[in-house]
């Protein structure tokens, strides 16, 4: 087996951490609009939580894209 086939193949399974990325900003909203929907007085904390969360998932999916980049040009 080539080995640039195997460095294609692994770009190609770092790219899917942006599935999981897309899986948890859709639950952490979800999450953050029924809660603000419960308790509207708590909003502004509510908020603030959600958007570190989304942060940090937002964070993974770049770090895959990253890997995948550098393991795209490895194999080129």
């Amino acid at each position: 087996m080539d080995v640039n086939l195997l460095f294609l193949i692994g770009a190609g399974i770092a790219v899917v951490t942006g599935i999981g990325a897309g899986i948890g900003i859709g639950i952490a909203t979800s999450g953050a609009s029924q809660a603000v929907s419960r308790q509207p007085e708590a909003s502004g904390k509510i908020m603030t939580i959600f958007f570190l969360g989304i942060a940090l998932a937002e964070a993974t999916a770049i770090y895959g894209f990253v890997i995948a980049i550098l393991i795209f040009t490895k194999a080129a």
